[in-house]
């Protein structure tokens, strides 16, 4: 694929014929676009131009993809299943669609030598324009003083119900003029519903109400809400009494990945 003949459309609509049906959602953007939001400590180490795509996952994923990864794979190992089943997916759509290209894959729940994120999962969604990053500094006046307060993204579709999963970027696909960066979604325009927002996202996470700052046109099932709303280290055994794991013990521990959400998890 050369840089001077990819076209983006096209790009976007293979991952998106690829993962869609699986309960994701794909979002191009540049690379320029994240890294001008951010210092220069964090960038990524590619041009400005360079093609990237950020996957989310939205409220049908659990159904569409990962009962059926825990039905067909009999999960076992260390790492999260959730984590295993994202890879799993991405990975497949990315061989079956661009086989022997350069696509470097990032996913939220991995971190650097330093336990940095290996990227900021809420800044690239935003700047793709994918969903709105509220913070801190989106509040005027704002109320708190000195504390600080974790910002949050809103979808326009699916409010709080959704994850940020993985980032690629295409290493040799520069685009041009032909992808121009969309204005994110601001859902929630108002100072009040803001500082609603970032408070019970901040003060009161666990019971989920910040997920519905706007009315969602679908959320996540009972089940999937029982699954997330388990300690990270209970999971295994509710999958145990679901029918998806064997009973004998041998499948380890899962590695902690309780709400992610401050990168775009759970």
């Amino acid at each position: 694929m050369a840089a001077s003949t990819v076209n983006v459309e096209h790009v976007t609509k293979l991952l998106q014929d690829s993962l869609c049906e699986l309960g994701f959602e794909v979002n191009p953007l540049k690379i320029g676009w994240y890294n001008n939001v951010l210092p220069a400590s964090l960038h990524l180490p590619y041009p400005e131009d360079t093609f990237a795509v950020v996957v989310l996952s939205t409220p049908s994923m659990f159904e569409q993809a990962f009962l059926p990864f825990l039905e067909e794979q009999s999960f076992q190992g260390l790492s999260d299943p959730i984590d295993q089943c994202v890879k799993q997916c991405v990975s497949s759509a990315v061989s079956q669609c661009f086989s022997g290209q350069n696509i470097a894959v990032s996913y939220d729940y991995e971190l650097l030598p330093s336990r940095k994120p290996k990227f900021l999962a809420q800044t690239a969604a935003h700047v793709s324009g994918a969903v709105f990053y509220y913070q801190q500094s989106d509040v005027p006046q704002q109320p708190w003083g000195n504390k600080k307060m974790y910002g949050v993204c809103v979808h326009p579709s699916f409010g709080g119900w959704f994850a940020i999963r993985a980032l690629l970027v295409f290493e040799d696909v520069t685009v041009g003029s032909e992808l121009q960066q969309p204005v994110p979604p601001d859902c929630v325009p108002s100072r009040e519903d803001r500082i609603h927002l970032l408070e019970a996202f901040n003060f009161n996470w666990q019971d989920w109400t910040y997920r519905d700052i706007i009315s969602p046109v679908q959320t996540y099932s009972q089940k999937q809400k029982d699954y997330f709303g388990a300690l990270p280290a209970q999971r295994l055994d509710l999958l145990k009494t679901w029918g998806f794991l064997q009973k004998d013990g041998s499948e380890g521990e899962v590695t902690s990945d309780t709400e992610r959400q401050a990168n775009g998890h759970g």
